[in-house]
């Protein structure tokens, strides 16, 4: 199968490029710097002469907070350039995999279910979100959406690499504790995704690590895990104050996975332990 990764470069779509390899797979990881989703023609044209299967849709706007003030930027990626790519694959037959994130709930409530339940996202970069599922949903014939929260991985720019580099600069860290759901190792999300692109199983789906926990509870493991000494100090949502409101509970149903017969991904514990295993293994070469 061929298959075409967007947003290659970011930390879930060069996992899913790793998974692919691994698995022998034919396919094509373009970064967001050689394929800008919000250009229609070029993604037409990628479409059009590369004549991918599947295509996993990671390219997207993820800056939460910076989304408040930048809106249109948000929206010209998720909501525009997931529409591009959506009609590019109805018109050539391929199968379209969406990342969608828990950021388009409320937070309301105990657990998410992955269909009828209305989406009311309280901030732009969850608005964009949704209305990038409604674009797939309108346009993708074949599709597949999956809902995922709280990334972590190896490399730089995630809340496991955050909490690491401060605990070198302090010994406490103040960290939200009325936030909850689920921390997703990217390389575990990107074997469920290879799973879902080769079948045809196709709908709505939402894939985590196991288990829940808080930030500062998700905080707590890392530096455990680590051996650092820093102490987290919890926080409420309201004394953080961030620019974009956050839902409170993010637990997502995983119903839809085990109806269709996909395998969920592990606990996040043993996910965490790994991902700062394999850091470590990193940092000495």
């Amino acid at each position: 199968m061929r298959v075409l990764v967007t947003g290659a470069a970011g930390q879930l779509g060069s996992a899913v490029c790793a998974a692919l390899g691994r698995r022998g797979m034919e396919y094509w990881g373009l970064s967001s710097k050689e394929l800008d989703v919000r250009d229609r023609d070029a993604v037409n044209r990628t479409i059009r002469e590369l004549r991918p299967e599947g295509v996993v849709h990671c390219a997207a706007y993820t800056a939460v907070d910076r989304a408040e003030t930048e809106e249109a930027e948000c929206r010209a990626v998720n909501v525009s350039g997931t529409e591009n790519v959506a009609k590019a694959c109805r018109d050539s037959g391929a199968k379209l995999l969406y990342i969608s994130s828990d950021y388009v709930f409320s937070g309301v409530g105990t657990e998410y279910a992955e269909t009828g339940q209305p989406t009311a996202p309280l901030n732009a970069y969850g608005r964009s979100k949704a209305d990038g599922e409604s674009a797939v949903l309108e346009y993708a014939e074949k599709h597949f959406i999956l809902r995922s929260s709280w990334f972590f991985c190896e490399r730089a720019g995630n809340f496991a690499d955050t909490m690491l580099r401060l605990s070198e600069k302090s010994d406490q860290i103040r960290v939200v504790s009325d936030q909850t759901g689920s921390p997703t190792y990217t390389a575990d999300l990107a074997l469920l995704i290879c799973d879902m692109i080769l079948s045809d199983r196709y709908g709505i789906y939402h894939g985590t690590n196991e288990g829940v926990c808080s930030w500062a509870e998700f905080a707590s493991e890392i530096f455990r895990i680590a051996g650092k000494k820093t102490r987290v100090i919890p926080i409420s949502a309201s004394e953080y104050a961030a620019a974009a409101c956050r839902p409170g509970n993010s637990r997502l149903s995983k119903a839809s996975l085990d109806a269709a017969g996909f395998r969920r991904l592990p606990d996040w514990h043993d996910a965490l332990a790994r991902c700062l295993a394999l850091r470590k293994e990193m940092e000495r070469i």
